[in-house]
């Protein structure tokens, strides 16, 4: 027996919906821990604590990239107020980050160019993205804030999130991995001090 017209369209709703919030989610927790990252203003804390953050709002964003394109109802976005005021954390970050704040990458690997940008700009950047799909989704606008999240991840925030995050891993790589061995010689001087002993 074929379902209605009425009650796919319905079913397709209440997907959509779930979709929504599962990605208004995690752009909440993104943008809570962001803020509390910079609060904080312990670098060693947060760098791993930024690689994860941003790889898990990439994992919503490639989410996003999957689906369907959503289209806007309307030409122009719906006012939905003013834009947070970011420049204190994006002041923050850069403090925290200090040394670590500037980063090279290539911005389009098919076109490949060395391109100098800051984390804080970076993530605050992301952070207004993010947001400004949020003020719609609290609104109730369940579809522009899906055609913005989607738009500003293809056109915007997607690459940088990448950039940034391969930027931590380098440091996170760098930290762990640019020291010497020494756990051998400290082995054999052991050794030999146990033996001189007896």
């Amino acid at each position: 027996m074929n379902e209605s017209p009425d009650r796919s369209a319905a079913e397709l709703s209440s997907e959509t919906e779930d979709f929504a919030q599962s990605i208004a989610d995690s752009f909440s927790s993104f943008l809570l821990a962001l803020r509390e990252i910079a609060r904080e203003a312990n670098v060693g804390r947060a760098i791993p604590l930024l690689l994860l953050e941003l790889s898990q709002i990439s994992l919503a964003g490639a989410r996003l990239g999957a689906q369907r394109d959503f289209e806007p109802r309307q030409e122009y976005q719906p006012d939905v107020g003013p834009e947070s005021d970011l420049d204190e954390l994006r002041l923050r970050l850069a403090d925290m980050l200090d040394n670590l704040d500037t980063y090279s990458y290539v911005f389009d690997p098919y076109a490949p160019e060395a391109v100098e940008s800051q984390l804080s700009d970076d993530l605050t950047s992301i952070a207004a993205d993010l947001e400004n799909g949020l003020r719609h989704y609290r609104e109730g606008d369940i579809e522009e804030a899906l055609w913005w999240w989607q738009f500003s991840y293809v056109s915007s925030w997607g690459n940088l999130a990448g950039v940034a995050l391969n930027a931590l891993l380098s440091v996170v790589a760098h930290d762990r991995l640019d020291t010497e061995f020494t756990g051998e010689a400290e082995d054999v001087a052991a050794a030999e001090e146990m033996l001189d002993e007896v």
